[in-house]
């Protein structure tokens, strides 16, 4: 047998996990209000952190202030009251100009007159950049947004979707430390709309530069974002994750606007830190997850997401009896609505399979019940 002297082994300190360091703010906005005219609030005390190098999205429907907002981060509007913070520098009182953030718009307000190059150098030469520098960044650029054979082109003589990537072009060169997009994809067809999405996460991977996307369209922020702030007049609702957005909405609003959900009335049976025990129609039991902060009553509102749902035959243990209202066929998925025996009505989606038709037809009588046992607690 090998013997090994331990005593003059090499000893191998054990390796400690370091925690990742904490995202630093690239853009702070506290208590921002913004009034117009007599004295309507489009922002009202707003109060949001954008990290440096994350995809962020402001979602809302039109009028909620999303806009407003990056107006005040770019600097064509100024805040009536409230303050604006740029890496932790006051930035409220600055012009566009000498801001390090640049705008890609809705219009992508591009010069026609001149070639798809000329355009993307248009910024570096107002900043008075070298011109081999010049000439090197416009190559880099567009290489990234892959428009390098349409250099020579004029902007008139190109699709909508490739000015949308000559606009995002000549918005990076400058290498601005925030990037704001103001809808830029809602001009493009679907298919379209939907390369452009890929393609914009990719730039916002490969820059590493903060993008702060405005948008009303729920597939769009879910799609591309790191993080999503719900906005309805004038406030943010809810900052999170997609995931947590859509799996966890804090109330009414967020979880009606984000996709598509059943609400239900529930009594709660039991309280612990952070959830509820409930009890929904047909005496079905359930845990609930409690918005953060939210004390609730005897009596709460529950959203649950439509594929969160399954149909069983009538009686089945654990399940909401009712009748079939609909059958709507959509392609992968078939939706069944249901009236529940509570006079409420729900909506569950199942995927459809091509060999199997589906388990029951407008007018039967069954049961809904929990994929799992876990439905989110809505502030009303």
């Amino acid at each position: 047998m090998l013997k090994v002297d331990t005593a003059a082994a090499p000893q191998i300190a054990p390796r400690i996990a370091t925690p990742p360091a904490p995202a630093r703010t690239a853009i702070e906005a506290r208590e921002l209000v913004k009034t117009f005219g007599a004295g309507v609030r489009a922002l009202d005390r707003v109060s949001v952190a954008i990290r440096q190098n994350e995809f962020f999205t402001l979602l809302g429907p039109s009028g909620c202030g999303k806009t407003t907002l990056l107006r005040l981060i770019a600097g064509f509007e100024q805040p009536t009251s409230g303050a604006l913070l740029l890496d932790g520098r006051d930035i409220a009182g600055l012009p566009p100009h000498k801001r390090p953030i640049n705008t890609v718009f809705q219009s992508y307000a591009l010069f026609p007159h001149l070639t798809v190059a000329q355009n993307v150098a248009f910024g570096l030469e107002m900043l008075r950049r070298p011109k081999k520098e010049i000439a090197e960044t416009v190559d880099k650029m567009l290489a990234l947004v892959k428009m390098t054979k349409m250099a020579d082109r004029r902007t008139a003589q190109i699709s909508g979707g490739q000015q949308q990537r000559v606009a995002l072009a000549r918005a990076l060169a400058p290498r601005p430390r925030v990037l704001l997009l103001d809808e830029p994809l809602s001009a493009l067809d679907l298919k379209l709309r939907k390369e452009m999405q890929v393609e914009l996460k990719r730039l916002q991977h490969e820059t590493g530069i903060t993008f702060v996307f405005v948008t009303h369209d729920q597939d769009e922020a879910l799609t591309m974002s790191d993080r999503i702030a719900v906005m309805s007049e004038g406030h943010i609702l809810q900052v999170g994750a997609p995931r947590d957005i859509y799996d966890h909405p804090a109330d009414r609003f967020v979880a009606s606007f984000i996709g598509d959900t059943n609400f239900l009335r529930a009594d709660v049976t039991a309280r612990e830190p952070g959830r509820v025990q409930l009890t929904l129609s047909g005496g079905v039991s359930a845990e609930g997850a409690l918005p953060e902060g939210f004390s609730p009553g005897s009596t709460v509102t529950v959203a649950i997401r439509p594929e969160h749902l399954t149909l069983t035959p009538d009686g089945a243990s654990g399940a909401m009896g009712g009748y079939l209202r609909d059958v709507v066929f959509s392609g992968p998925e078939t939706l069944f609505h249901v009236a529940l025996d509570s006079g409420e009505m729900v909506v569950a989606v199942l995927q459809n399979q091509r060999e199997t038709p589906p388990p029951f037809e407008a007018g039967a009588r069954l049961g809904v019940a929990l994929r799992g046992t876990q439905v989110q607690v809505l502030r009303d």
